[in-house]
């Protein structure tokens, strides 16, 4: 089975063509190939399948099997593999998600994507939908008890949940012993993404992510998108700014107009490959 190694300011997948290849167990499969010692060593695996109301399907699968709605760095790459390997001439595609679809505006130079723009949708902050058990509506900056200590979250679905904290000296965080309780407290039905949040200016933030089903990632484009619309209902930033992740720095922008969420970075591929032996049942 031939794969791609792809990925979005260190936000890594393996991305299988299923145009091409049949893949009938992504749960495990994708547990295989991320394994860093034993498999090619990824955040999760993204298949792109054909679709009957888009240019393309991305699946996307965590590193412990689950599978997610959305994954901006990973439909970034998306974008790029399509391209990049003949699947279309279009600059303009459209991607279907488990969290709707997405238009994304490809920059080409020399024959191959550099950039590229998603227009990663409405915010969704109803507590029902993203989900999380609140009574506010939205649930913004309220209090929540995680081992024994108060933080304030203000939460938000850009099409999978997430939860933002803001916090000082952000780097020095234990994120490893913090980020499993979050993702796994009982106000989240679903789990979630926590973000955890420096703000440095009005248009400057830095981000650590404990990601569901996938522990902190260097980065998270749906989670700098979470957070950029945290900051402004918070008034904490403007409503366009640079998130400064771990692997890289993302473009986000609130258009409040129009109430969608742009996201703009980088996709890069790292390597060609070929599975002889992986899970099929």
């Amino acid at each position: 089975m031939k794969f791609t190694k792809m990925h979005g300011i260190g936000n890594d997948y393996v991305y299988i063509n299923c145009f091409e290849e049949e893949v009938k167990n992504p749960e495990a499969l994708a547990k295989f190939v991320s394994n860093r010692n034993f498999g090619v060593g990824s955040d999760g695996l993204i298949l792109i399948r054909p679709s009957d109301v888009a240019d393309f399907r991305m699946e996307i699968y965590n590193s412990d099997g689950s599978q997610a709605e959305m994954c901006g760095n990973g439909i970034r790459c998306v974008g790029k593999y399509v391209y990049d390997n003949g699947l279309t001439d279009k600059t303009d595609i459209t991607v279907d998600t488990l969290g709707g679809i997405k238009h994304l505006k490809l920059t080409v130079e020399d024959g191959k994507v550099s950039l590229v723009r998603v227009n990663m949708g409405e915010p969704v902050l109803d507590p029902e939908k993203i989900p999380v058990r609140y009574k506010e509506n939205p649930v913004v900056n309220v209090p929540i008890e995680v081992n024994g200590r108060e933080y304030h979250i203000s939460c938000v679905s850009m099409g999978n949940p997430h939860a933002v904290v803001f916090m000082n000296h952000v780097k020095d965080l234990d994120i490893r012993m913090i980020g499993p309780c979050f993702e796994n407290h009982t106000r989240f039905p679903k789990r979630i993404n926590t973000e955890f949040v420096e703000v440095t200016d009005r248009k400057n933030v830095n981000m650590r992510v404990w990601e569901r089903g996938a522990e902190e990632t260097l980065a998270c484009g749906t989670g700098a998108c979470a957070v950029t619309v945290a900051c402004v209902l918070n008034d904490k930033t403007d409503n366009q700014i640079t998130v400064h992740l771990l692997g890289g720095d993302l473009q986000i922008e609130w258009d409040r107009e129009s109430n969608q969420v742009y996201m703009t970075g980088p996709a890069t591929t790292v390597f060609d490959g070929e599975l002889y032996e992986y899970p099929e049942e």
